[in-house]
C-alpha cells in the first residue's frame, strides 16, 4: 500500500512542484498512488504490470505477475487488431535498462532544478549516476537517506532521517495536505443463462471475476454470501472458494433480486459492502460503457467524505451471444488510508559548502545504530 511519502508526491505533483519520479522500486507503488505513468520512469519494471511487445500497451494489475525478467506470460493482449502474447516487466541482472524507462528519466534530470533523492543508497549504476545530470544546468541535489551516499560531497543538502517525517516537514512548511490514499478495484460479474429443453426454465450461472481474465485471482475478496429477495423459496449460498460461482435453476417468467455479500480479504479497509442485482431475464439488458475517470473521481470524493469503504459503480454492461451472457464491470473502493502530517523531529541535516543557503558543513553526526537503506 502507498505510504505517506508516496501521497505527499501525488500533492506535490497536483501543485506543479514535481515534475517527474524516477523509481528503482517494482512494487508499483507510486502509479498505485496516484502518479501518472508519463511522469514516471520505472527504472527496474514493475511486479503488477504485463506489457505488450508488438504494440506497445501496458496492463496495470491487481496481482503479482508470475514472471520476471522480460518473459512471456500466460495472458494475451486485449487489442482486437493484436492479440500478441504479453510479457512481464520487471528486469533480471543481465537486463539492460529500458530506453523507454531511462531517456525520459535523463532528460528531466538535466533540466532539473532540484531533484530530490529519497531513501536510496545511490550505489546502483547506471541509475545512481542519474542525479549528476542537473549539475551541468545549475541544478542542485538533495539526499535524504539513513545512511551516507557515495553522492553525498556533490549534493547541495544531505539529511540522515526518515523520508517521511523529511517529507511530511516539507509538506508543512508548503502548507500542502497529504491525501488520503483510496484504492479502487474492477471486477466483473458474469451472468450465463440457457433455456431447458422445455423452455419453461432458465438454467443460469453467477460468477463473480477479475476482469483481467476469468482464472485470476481477486485479492480484495476473500468470499462471497449469496441471497435472493425471495428467501422461501432460493436457498442461500455461500462461496468461498475462488473462482466465485454459483448456478441455479429458476422459471423463466420469474423476477427477483440477488443480493451479494462481498467479504473483504484482510488489510482492506473494511470488512464488507452490499450489491443489489435485479434479475428479469425477459428483459434483455442494455449494453452501456460510462466514463471510467469520472466514476473514479466520484468513488474518491464519496470515500473521502466517509472515510470508509465499500463503495462501489457500474462502469460497464456487455452482452455476449455464445455463450449467452451479461458482463456488468464494477468499480469498488476496496481501502482507505490517511496520514497525519507529523514535522520533522529526528534525523540530521548535512549543509555543505555550496548548500542551498550557502551556509558551512555541520559535523554533527547521529549516533543511532545503522540501517540498511534501500536502494
Amino acid at each position: 500500500m502507498p505510504g505517506m511519502t508516496h501521497m505527499a508526491l501525488v500533492e506535490l505533483e497536483k501543485a506543479g512542484i514535481l515534475k517527474f519520479v524516477i523509481s528503482q522500486n517494482v512494487d508499483g507503488l507510486h502509479l498505485r498512488s496516484g502518479i501518472p505513468r508519463e511522469k514516471l520512469a520505472e527504472l527496474h519494471g514493475n511486479s503488477f504490470m504485463e506489457a505488450c511487445p508488438s504494440c506497445g500497451s501496458e496492463y496495470f494489475r491487481d496481482f503479482e505477475v508470475e514472471t520476471i525478467g522480460l518473459k512471456e506470460t500466460s495472458r494475451r493482449c486485449s487489442d482486437l487488431k493484436c492479440g500478441a502474447k504479453l510479457r512481464d516487466t520487471v528486469l533480471d541482472w543481465e537486463d539492460a535498462l529500458p530506453p523507454k524507462e531511462m531517456n525520459p528519466a535523463e532528460k528531466h534530470c538535466r533540466i532539473a532544478d532540484v531533484v530530490l533523492c529519497l531513501g536510496t543508497s545511490l550505489q546502483i549504476t547506471p541509475a545512481c549516476n542519474l542525479p549528476l545530470k542537473c549539475l551541468r544546468g545549475g541544478g542542485k541535489i538533495v539526499i535524504v537517506n539513513l545512511q551516507k551516499t557515495p553522492k553525498d560531497k556533490k549534493a547541495s543538502l544531505v539529511i540522515h532521517g526518515f523520508a517521511d517525517k523529511v517529507v511530511a516537514g516539507v509538506m508543512d512548511l508548503l502548507n500542502l495536505r497529504i491525501p488520503p490514499y483510496i484504492r479502487i478495484d474492477l471486477f466483473q460479474i458474469i451472468v450465463t443463462q440457457s433455456l431447458s429443453s422445455d423452455k419453461k426454465f432458465v438454467n443460469w450461472t453467477l460468477r463473480i471475476t477479475s476482469v483481467h481474465g476469468q482464472t485470476a485471482q481477486l485479492p480484495f475478496i476473500k468470499s462471497v454470501e449469496v441471497s435472493f429477495s425471495d428467501r422461501l423459496k432460493y436457498k442461500e449460498a455461500s462461496l468461498d472458494k475462488q473462482p466465485f460461482q454459483l448456478k441455479r435453476r429458476t422459471v423463466i417468467n420469474e423476477t427477483f433480486d440477488i443480493k451479494l455479500k462481498l467479504n473483504f480479504s484482510d488489510g482492506c479497509g473494511c470488512p464488507c459492502t452490499q450489491i443489489n442485482i435485479p434479475f428479469d431475464f425477459k428483459v434483455p439488458p442494455k449494453c452501456f460503457e460510462l466514463d471510467k475517470d469520472d466514476i473514479f473521481q466520484r468513488l474518491r470524493e464519496t470515500a473521502f467524505q466517509d472515510l470508509g469503504c465499500g463503495q462501489n459503480e457500474v462502469i460497464e454492461r456487455k452482452v455476449l451471444s455464445s455463450p449467452k451472457s451479461e458482463v456488468t464491470v464494477y468499480a469498488i473502493v476496496s481501502n482507505v488510508k490517511t496520514f497525519e502530517s507529523n514535522c520533522l523531529s529526528n534525523g540530521d541535516l548535512k549543509w555543505l559548502k555550496d548548500g542551498v543557503n550557502g551556509t558551512e558543513t555541520s559535523k554533527k553526526r547521529s549516533n543511532s545504530r545503522k540501517r540498511k537503506s534501500r536502494s
